[in-house]
């Protein structure tokens, strides 16, 4: 079993590109719930993914609904600024959903609310100038939070 990264409408393909290195670098099962800003066929997608595209497992969704009814809610953790709890405070496993929304909105809150104790947010300081961090980034730190916490076994 692995870890599983849910990218939700994303919209920068040089994100996105740099998620599928991670995630094959990772052995993490990459979701992507439809539509996108980009076409996966993109320039972008393929020089900041490079030839790590052919080893991803990327599973695609029409709507966050079609992946929803496949998997556990409570495996599922919503990445959010909105959110009260740390992502590290979270006690993740093998097989856990890490969501995140687009770069542009985040994750809307009809997906916020479905189940709410599982919202996290990576802790940053908020002002004026700052609405977030960037979605490779934030992807990169939520995975390799759940990796520790289940003692990178696959990587000794």
């Amino acid at each position: 079993m692995s870890l599983n990264i849910v990218l939700f409408e994303p919209e920068i393909p040089a994100n996105t590109g740099n998620i599928i290195r991670t995630c094959v670098c990772t052995n993490t099962t990459l979701h992507m719930i439809r539509p996108f800003g980009f076409s996966m066929s993109e320039k972008m997608i393929k020089r900041s993914g490079m030839d790590y595209i052919q080893y991803a497992d990327i599973r695609y969704y029409d709507s966050f609904e079609e992946y929803y009814e496949k998997y556990d809610k409570e495996k599922m953790y919503f990445f959010t600024t909105k959110a009260r709890h740390k992502h590290s405070d979270v006690v993740y496993k093998d097989g856990d959903h890490l969501i995140f929304g687009p770069e542009s909105r985040g994750l809307p809150e009809k997906i916020r609310s479905i189940n709410e104790q599982n919202n996290v947010r990576i802790p940053m300081l908020f002002n004026e100038h700052v609405r977030s961090l960037n979605l490779s980034n934030s992807v990169a730190i939520g995975l390799f939070e759940a990796l520790r916490q289940i003692d990178y076994k696959e990587f000794l």
